[in-house]
């Protein structure tokens, strides 16, 4: 199956390419007339003449490689943070950093995401949240009271 960002089939490509070999025509024209960049067919031209008519198949526009990528001992450790002691991303990151690894808080959620333990109840087969709700203690009478402040001036 044809990419489908490609402009030909590896058969429309192998008779652009024999025009420029074969019929010695300059590969601008052949271009032109094909509705392709120039520099497009001067690519398939040279794989031709490398490796020949398998090096016309449609290849994977996927990067061949990703350095910002996080390594695979780092995706076990937010793994086994999150599911065995279901640390949170920011307390993941922070681990990390400690550890000379440094990612942000996003990168990790993204991660969390990808590995389907991003939320509190994806952690838990029978899909409860894992909370325990607690009895909430002032440190001293009026600790816990918000009080808007008006500067007077």
């Amino acid at each position: 199956m044809t990419h489908r960002n490609s402009p030909l089939t590896p058969a429309g490509r192998l008779r652009l390419v024999q025009r420029v070999e074969n019929d010695g025509r300059p590969i601008a024209h052949v271009a032109a007339e094909a509705g392709i960049a120039r520099s497009t067919l001067t690519k398939w031209v040279h794989r031709y003449r490398d490796d020949g008519i398998e090096a016309l198949q449609d290849r994977t526009s996927a990067p061949a490689r990703r350095p910002s990528r996080l390594p695979i001992d780092v995706l076990e450790l937010i793994d086994a943070w999150r599911r065995d002691r279901k640390w949170s991303a920011r307390r993941i990151a922070l681990e990390l950093a400690s550890r000379g690894h440094h990612y942000c808080v996003r990168t990790i959620g993204r991660w969390l995401q990808r590995l389907g333990i991003s939320r509190r109840r994806d952690l838990d087969p029978t899909g409860e949240n894992n909370r325990h709700s607690g009895k909430i203690i002032a440190r001293f009478p009026g600790h816990m009271l918000h009080l808007d402040v008006k500067k007077v001036g």
